[in-house]
């Protein structure tokens, strides 16, 4: 190595560092919705009433995504208690994983300081730093398949021994399992097609003899089938709803309204590889180079970033975070093209951070042009402190690796550009906790959580907050809801109540009991509800909902938590 990362003691520094690093800011944001209340909640219901093959949320039957984040968050709780590090703890090893992953794979696979460049980028870029830190499942199903790409290109390398080779493609299929349970299908199709391509597009026609196809499909079925067969028997109908409305409808129709424009993807490639954008276009275009012997790794990796990105552009269901499995795989192959790249090349990435840092610090102080609300502006005078310093560690970063550039010091210049985008998009993130906290709806929870009993019902009238159930840590009633939980309902209507009139007929009969009661309201509802003469009382509110609480005697006693 050239000047740095020299001895074991260096590199396993930094890992530890960036392990405990990553670890340590679960815990410092509230759980934004929809998504990242929505799996917090699933799993904190299979957690408490221990039935992991029927996934549920808000206790209704929900079958949109195989239950490999839930059971891993669930295990979580299990081991450490509910709390919002805990939901997210599978998101943050999913990205520290894969980025040891990929840098393990780029040393054994390519040689020099290829694996030490594959981590820092991959580590570093903006959407995977986030995705890391972020409670939603593409990051889950990014880091099952980067599984199956690292394995598959260690079990093919021309150096691998049979055993190496059987051993890391059982890896590989393995790999292919947990995708399919993390994501569904596209986790065998979206590699299973990469395979197909890579074949025709090479020469290397005995890969086909060297995938261990018997005893990796067994294990392949030994993993996946067992939850598909005992959801289905428990289930009889979440077969047609999973494989149907979940699979074939998401991608050629819009039913889903996620759509875009084909180029939706390319678009987000700029923020989503940031800094190392500039690298991209010559380390695909070098990837074609044809290398030394019977399987090429290079070729492979540019087939699975092309067809990947050509497979969800297609799609009529189009979500940043779609985007996340092609990471990895760019990662190892800029990093191959840093390898033997000229100092030139080397600067692009800091000119890149510190123009990325001038147009940060320059729209900051545009904010007043902005036409918000009193509300979100104060939020946001709030977070440009925060802001200021993220942007600021950019051109700090661009300037240190500058200079280690000009000492030709090319690792230390990618761990300064590497370092400094991973803090940026932690500030980024720890900024929009204002706004993060707000949507949650945490405080509103905290004012009547107190008061709740395992009994005591909580309806949620014309709107489903995603957060706000797992902080309150209760199951609620829909009231004139459906929306996701519209297949659920349909299977089990008794948790819901399809309209306000008998909501009405149910809230005074408990009130006229003394019953205590909850509801969780949609702001634009509560005139009606307050039109109806309910007896309640307002507890809280925001500039989505109020809370009410029900008592014998109509009181209107207004308490705006927050406005």
């Amino acid at each position: 190595m050239s000047d740095f990362l020299k001895s074991k003691t260096e590199r396993y520094s930094l890992i530890v560092i960036y392990t405990l690093c990553s670890l340590w800011m679960l815990d410092i944001r509230s759980l934004i919705p929809p998504d990242e209340g929505r799996y917090a909640e699933m799993a904190r219901e299979m957690f408490v009433t221990g039935d992991w093959v029927t996934t549920r949320l808000n206790g209704i039957k929900y079958f949109e995504k195989p239950p490999l984040h839930i059971w891993m968050s669930a295990t979580a709780y299990t081991i450490f208690g509910v709390g919002e590090w805990q939901a997210r703890l599978w998101n943050g090893l999913s990205g520290i994983i894969s980025v040891l992953l990929v840098g393990y794979t780029g040393r054994k696979v390519f040689g020099g300081q290829v694996g030490y460049y594959a981590s820092a980028i991959l580590a570093s870029m903006i959407f995977w730093t986030g995705a890391s830190q972020f409670n939603t499942l593409d990051i889950g199903v990014a880091a099952t398949m980067s599984i199956s790409l690292c394995a598959l290109l260690l079990a093919q390398l021309d150096s691998a021994t049979i055993r190496e080779g059987r051993n890391w493609m059982l890896v590989c299929w393995a790999g292919v399992a947990l995708s399919v349970l993390a994501k569904g299908l596209i986790g065998m199709v979206l590699p299973g097609a990469v395979l197909v391509l890579y074949v025709l597009g090479s020469s290397d026609r005995g890969i086909l003899r060297r995938l261990h196809l018997v005893s990796g499909g067994v294990l392949f079925l030994v993993v996946t089938l067992p939850w598909f067969i005992l959801v289905a028997i428990k289930n009889p109908e979440q077969p047609y709803f999973f494989f149907v409305n979940e699979h074939w409808n998401r991608f050629f129709l819009k039913d889903h309204h996620r759509e875009g424009a084909w180029y939706y993807f390319l678009v987000l490639m700029v923020p989503a590889t940031m800094p190392w954008l500039p690298l991209l276009p010559s380390s695909l275009i070098r990837a074609r180079e044809k290398s030394p012997g019977q399987f090429q790794p290079t070729i492979l990796l540019l087939v699975w970033t092309i067809f990947i990105l050509f497979f969800f552009s297609y799609s009529k269901s189009k979500l940043p975070g779609y985007i996340l499995p092609v990471l990895p795989a760019l990662a190892m192959l800029a990093a191959v093209h840093l390898e033997n790249a000229s100092l030139k090349i080397f600067r692009l990435p800091t000119i890149f951070l510190a123009v990325w840092g001038v147009i940060g610090m320059t729209g900051l102080t545009m904010t007043g042009k902005l036409d918000l609300s009193p509300r979100d502006t104060n939020l946001l005078h709030s977070s440009i402190p925060l802001l200021v310093i993220a942007f600021s560690v950019c051109i700090i970063g661009a300037v240190g690796g500058w200079y280690a550039i000009k000492r030709e010091r090319r690792s230390v210049m990618v761990l300064f550009v590497a370092v400094a985008s991973w803090i940026f998009t932690q500030l980024i993130l720890t900024a929009y906790e204002p706004f993060g906290r707000h949507q949650s709806g945490i405080d509103v929870a905290k004012v009547i959580k107190p008061e709740l009993t395992s009994t005591t019902p909580v309806y949620s009238v014309g709107t489903y907050e995603q957060s706000m159930t797992f902080y309150l840590e209760h199951t609620v009633i829909p009231v004139n809801y459906t929306d996701e939980l519209s297949f659920g309902l349909k299977q089990e209507p008794e948790r819901g109540i399809p309209d306000l009139k008998i909501f009405y007929k149910r809230w005074r009969q408990n009130a006229a009991l003394g019953q205590p009661q909850f509801a969780i309201v949609r702001f634009d509802l509560y005139d009606e509800l307050s039109m109806q003469g309910l007896p309640m009382i307002v507890r809280a509110s925001n500039d989505r909902i109020v809370v009410i609480s029900g008592t014998s005697n109509p009181i209107f006693n207004h308490q705006i938590l927050e406005q």
